[in-house]
């Protein structure tokens, strides 16, 4: 059995935020299995809240490089991931796309259009180089008289493993959402995933997790869930907190003590990698922190607990980090806190 307070400090343990580490980025990159990257700035802040004295310069370079990609996989939104994980991810979560695609209001235009011919509509358009997403949904728009061209455009990005290329997602750099083929941007085909090894990383990350929580963080149906946790199930415990029915990697360590404090960004892997996150905020907090419209507001996280949101203000040169917290904070929360808005107006300036 684990209480509240051990199932947080062992999701802390397992995200590297009880201690801010060392790891080079990508290799965090790689241990988190991709950091959620709708907007440019929350994948540099998730990295700054794990290691200590994060350059964004190592994840900038990095996607300029194309050591790393910005790409659509998981739920059907755009992660930084590195390449091998780029590559086998999105046709493991392709058939969860596909029915997103298929239900999608923003693609709904487009529903008549045969999705093969689409798909090597859109390969055709960008054999010869990257292009905005206006200019493809326009392309397209020649191809599929009548249908909108941004309908068109939005079922592409679905149907065909497309990189968001550079400047989008570099530090300090502006760019729209331009597209390329993962197979023309990497020079390399995309490949099956290693379900139990998958699975074991998840657990490495995200652990302990019910079926549930891989199934909402993946997108995929719990019966294949189920089959990819009953590969491993002999390197497998149960763990219970409450009612729920949980899975960890035997020998995993967990629950160790002390305080922490941390600003996560809109999006972060904590807050994301669970269906149930009643242990991060309970239900009648949850709207604050999850305002709709997939939102995650960034937040202010005590010994794993939600305890309010945070903004950041820009007046001039000046930074400034405003907190907005679900009730006041003692003076040891207050003086913690203070130290972590201090590194993230650094980092922001």
């Amino acid at each position: 059995m684990l209480s509240q307070r051990d199932l947080n400090r062992t999701l802390l343990l397992r995200q590297h935020l009880l201690e801010r580490t060392t790891m080079p980025a990508l290799e965090m990159v790689h241990h988190l299995i991709g950091l959620q990257a709708q907007d440019n700035l929350p994948p540099y802040l998730s990295l700054a809240a794990r290691i200590r004295d994060f350059d964004p310069l190592e994840l900038s370079d990095a996607l300029e490089r194309g050591d790393a990609v910005r790409f659509l996989t998981m739920r059907g939104t755009i992660h930084v991931l590195l390449p091998d994980d780029a590559l086998c991810l999105r046709s493991w979560v392709q058939p969860a796309l596909d029915q997103q695609s298929r239900s999608n209001q923003m693609s709904r235009p487009a529903r008549d259009v045969p999705v093969e011919r689409l798909v090597a509509a859109a390969r055709r358009h960008l054999a010869d180089g990257s292009l905005p997403v206006a200019r493809l949904g326009e392309l397209l728009a020649q191809d599929f008289p009548g249908v909108p061209s941004g309908a068109l455009a939005h079922v592409a990005r679905e149907r065909v493993p497309m990189v968001q290329v550079p400047p989008r997602g570099l530090w300090r750099r502006s760019g729209g959402v331009v597209y390329q083929t993962v197979e023309n941007h990497l020079g390399r085909d995309t490949t099956e995933v290693d379900v139990p090894d998958l699975v074991r990383r998840y657990l490495r990350a995200f652990g302990p997790a019910t079926e549930a929580d891989f199934a909402g963080w993946s997108g995929l149906p719990l019966r294949d869930v189920r089959a990819g946790l009953g590969r491993i199930a002999s390197e497998l415990v149960e763990v219970r907190f409450g009612e729920q029915r949980a899975w960890t990697l035997r020998g995993a360590a967990r629950h160790p003590r002390g305080r922490i404090v941390r600003l996560l960004p809109a999006w972060d892997n904590y807050l994301m990698g669970h269906r149930d996150r009643d242990f991060i905020a309970g239900p009648e907090r949850w709207p604050t922190v999850m305002p709709g419209g997939g939102l995650i507001r960034p937040t202010i996280l005590v010994d794993g607990v939600a305890v309010g949101t945070w903004s950041v203000r820009r007046k001039g040169r000046e930074i400034r980090v405003e907190l907005e917290p679900f009730e006041e904070l003692n003076d040891e929360i207050t003086a913690a806190t203070r130290e972590e808005i201090q590194d993230v107006e650094r980092f922001e300036a």
